[in-house]
């Protein structure tokens, strides 16, 4: 059995948090169906299966699915998601017993003020908002609008089964612990449809029911460095908004 750790912490707001509620795209109404079978997104390991720095990976999968999206890829290596776990949480290799896991907003936070560097050289810097990671139209619409959503949920004994996860599964009121991981594409906005989930190097199936018996926050994330992804990727005023949130929360 292939080894997954977890290491997302209880969910927190700080303040002046940027939120994407005001965004003009978050007024829309979501596709009603979002299918990117075509698009490998490439999701990578990146040490969590040693490590619980899945916030980390969470970020530069983000990188990755985005620049597909583009037509592109981006080399990522585990070297460059355990420097950044540590940047942002305070994991030394040295110390034992600080794998301790990070903070969503806390990782973000980091990353938008010091960018997310790679071994290559290049550091890329995210704008990130948050949204209700109840409100399944703004989900769908981060999704495809930003790419993937940046989510944190709590997982049960029943998701470490292989195969699509759902509810009512065999130890589904076991809990088992806080996970980071993306929201990529969806079937349907109706309980029973599927999402696909990056997590742990792979593409995961779900259904909606499912995330929204797991999911405890979701933010969405925009890579102004990147070759603008086609379809609906933020730009004009949204990004201008994005950008005075960011800079009032990070000032």
């Amino acid at each position: 059995m292939m080894q997954r750790k977890l290491g997302c912490k209880p969910a927190k707001t700080l303040p002046n948090q940027p939120r994407l509620s005001g965004l003009r795209m978050m007024a829309r109404k979501a596709p009603d169906r979002l299918i990117r079978d075509h698009i490998d997104p490439a999701p990578l390991m990146l040490g969590n299966d040693q490590l619980g720095n899945c916030t980390s990976v969470g970020i530069a999968n983000h990188l990755r699915a985005t620049a597909a999206l583009g037509g592109y890829q981006i080399d990522i290596c585990t070297g460059d998601a355990v420097r950044f776990y540590s940047e942002s949480t305070g994991y030394n290799p040295a110390v034992p017993g600080s794998d301790q896991g990070g903070v969503e907003v806390d990782v973000l936070s980091v990353a938008s003020r010091n960018g997310y560097a790679l071994d290559t050289g290049w550091a890329y810097t995210p704008l990130w908002g948050t949204t209700d990671p109840q409100d399944r139209n703004a989900l769908a619409l981060i999704t495809a609008g930003m790419g993937a959503v940046y989510l944190g949920v709590q997982l049960t004994q029943a998701d470490q089964s292989a195969g699509l996860w759902d509810t009512s599964q065999p130890g589904e009121n076991i809990p088992w612990g806080g996970h980071c991981l993306l929201l990529w594409d969806y079937t349907g906005l109706a309980d029973d449809d599927t999402v696909t989930l990056l997590t742990w190097g792979m593409l995961q199936k779900a259904t909606w029911r499912w995330l929204k018996a797991r999911v405890t926050e979701a933010h969405g994330l925009i890579w102004l460095q990147l070759t603008l992804p086609s379809g609906l990727y933020p730009t004009g005023d949204d990004v201008q908004r994005l950008k005075f949130n960011n800079e009032l929360f990070n000032h």
